[in-house]
């Protein structure tokens, strides 16, 4: 069998793609709808703030929400609703009125309509995703554009009395404002505010201005745009000092990066480059990656292991893939960092965390076993192994009964099927057999005829999981080899683009279009290594 598509026979690509990483400080992430919105509503005098009214109103839904699919486009529509509202409500300087806008006036409407739809008296949405920061930001939100409805009439929006009628719009079922009400409390009091909340420190309102229980870590908080602009407040006149010049300097170089709109979780420069520099060095082992790849890698591990990007606290997960990265490039770290995590059934993201991480614990799974396999002393030995069984053995409960796993960090099933089946195949013992046939099985029923996979849509990225899900697997028949075949086609047919709908989880979803396009290159170098027979 033969397929269309082939990529080069040189690692051109993948050699170009790991010197833009080296060379990117931020990393690649696309536009948010959520934290564009924000910036919008809080920092109108920065640079782009006409731009990114237009991105709001140019994103609209035909349904009238922002975001998506399904129930994730509560957050940034809640976002968008309200910083339209505030802009109707104030003009902004340099320009005329922006509530005269009729583009901004009709998607408001539309918006709150989408909302009350949701979340008017009676309606409660309550089966929500698990994004970052939403038990803060929807009662936060809920609540702003409440007091927007709530304006009196001789406020500017009067043009939208047909709402004051309707009543409020009603948070979730089982997302009270309690979590929010404790952390407005801890930041008023002036007591240490958890560093993992620092990224949606937005929600605290009024509080969150130039709070001192925050640090500014090259200019950002929280790698946050919105919680940076959110800290800093209403821009002074003349030039800030200190942290607030660093703060103005950040929010003007990411609005830059997108021509007003502004990415989510920046910097992400960390997990950026272990998870392109672990895809890109298995699959392309006789790459040599840029030197300064593994120095920074190297360098941001610390007692508590490596952050996803400076300012952010760090987690297991970003370290156990720096750890991972590493020891590829033939620059191997103690696991050591890795028991703070550790608790009776499984390992923790971070301390404190709602719910825990399929991936997250695979990707621990296979940091253990990386060392294993580099040699520990053998009383070190002796409780990585432990820990890889209790890892296995929670993996294998948490699989579903259609073969697959899902995760909090990502929408789609296929993310967290390849890191969970990557781990179990590699270190997993006999008892995982059962639960790879299943994840092989249910890939191989779920390929769309066009040779894609996809929760929504067939899609590059999920398309790229899925093939080496099947290349990982250990299983070699005649069913896999037509599907990943199937799947490279799909691929080749694309190139190396840049857009990629968003699947991940911040505060609201987006694309790591470094790492994205990492997996895929991968993929198909994986399905030439384990099939060199099915190419021409």
């Amino acid at each position: 069998m033969s397929t269309t598509g082939t990529i080069p026979t040189v690692d051109a690509a993948p050699r170009a793609l790991l010197a833009e990483t080296a060379m990117d400080p931020m990393g690649q992430v696309t536009a948010s709808v959520y934290e564009t919105a924000r910036l919008v509503a809080s920092a109108p005098w920065l640079a782009g703030h006409r731009q990114r009214i237009e991105f709001l109103v140019r994103g609209q839904n035909p349904d009238g929400t922002w975001g998506g699919p399904g129930a994730y486009v509560l957050v940034p529509t809640l976002s968008a609703v309200e910083a339209l509202l505030t802009v109707m409500g104030a003009d902004p300087p340099g320009g005329p009125p922006a509530r005269l806008d009729g583009g901004v006036v009709t998607a408001t409407r539309r918006g709150l309509d989408a909302l009350f739809a949701r979340l008017g008296p009676g309606a409660g949405e309550s089966a929500l995703p698990d994004t970052i920061g939403a038990e803060f930001l929807i009662p936060w939100l809920v609540g702003e554009v409440n007091r927007h409805l709530d304006a009196p009439a001789e406020h500017p929006l009067t043009g939208l009395d047909a709402w004051r009628g309707s009543g409020r719009l009603v948070t979730p079922d089982g997302w009270s404002s309690a979590p929010l009400d404790l952390l407005r409390h801890v930041a008023e009091r002036g007591e240490a505010l958890p560093a993992k909340v620092w990224h949606s420190l937005e929600a605290l309102g009024p509080a969150a201005v130039r709070a001192s229980q925050v640090r500014v870590v090259g200019g950002a908080v929280g790698c946050s745009p919105a919680a940076t602009a959110a800290w800093l407040g209403s821009k002074d006149d003349g030039e800030p000092v200190s942290d607030r010049r660093s703060a103005v300097l950040y929010l003007r170089a990411v609005q830059a990066r997108h021509g007003g709109p502004v990415p989510g979780v920046t910097p992400i420069d960390v997990f950026e480059r272990a998870w392109v520099l672990a895809a890109l060095a298995e699959a392309f082992p006789s790459l040599t990656p840029p030197p300064e790849l593994g120095d920074s890698l190297e360098a941001v591990l610390g007692d508590l292991g490596a952050p996803a990007g400076a300012g952010l606290p760090p987690d297991s997960d970003d370290t156990a893939g720096v750890l991972h990265a590493l020891r590829l490039i033939g620059r191997p770290r103690s696991t050591e960092c890795l028991w703070t995590y550790e608790s009776d059934t499984y390992f923790r993201c971070f301390a404190g965390e709602r719910t825990p991480s399929t991936s997250t614990n695979a990707h621990i799974l296979t940091a253990f076993g990386d060392q294993v396999g580099d040699g520990a002393t053998p009383p070190g030995q002796a409780r990585i192994r432990q820990a890889i069984t209790k890892i296995s053995h929670w993996l294998c409960g948490e699989q579903r009964p259609d073969g697959s796993w899902i995760d909090k960090w990502h929408a789609s099933p296929y993310y967290a099927t390849v890191c969970c089946v990557s781990a179990l195949a590699r270190h997993g013992d006999a008892m995982c057999a059962p639960a790879l046939r299943a994840a092989v099985g249910w890939v191989l029923d779920t390929q769309r005829p066009d040779g894609s996979w996809g929760l929504w849509s067939g899609t590059c990225e999920e398309t790229a999981y899925a093939m080496q899900t099947l290349l990982r697997a250990s299983r070699h028949d005649d069913a896999v080899s037509r599907a990943v075949l199937r799947g490279d086609a799909f691929l080749a047919g694309r190139g190396d683009h840049r857009e990629h709908p968003p699947l991940w989880h911040d505060k609201d979803l987006y694309a790591p279009v470094a790492v994205v396009r990492a997996e895929a290159m991968a993929a198909r170098a994986l399905a030439r290594t384990r099939f060199p027979g099915e190419w021409r």
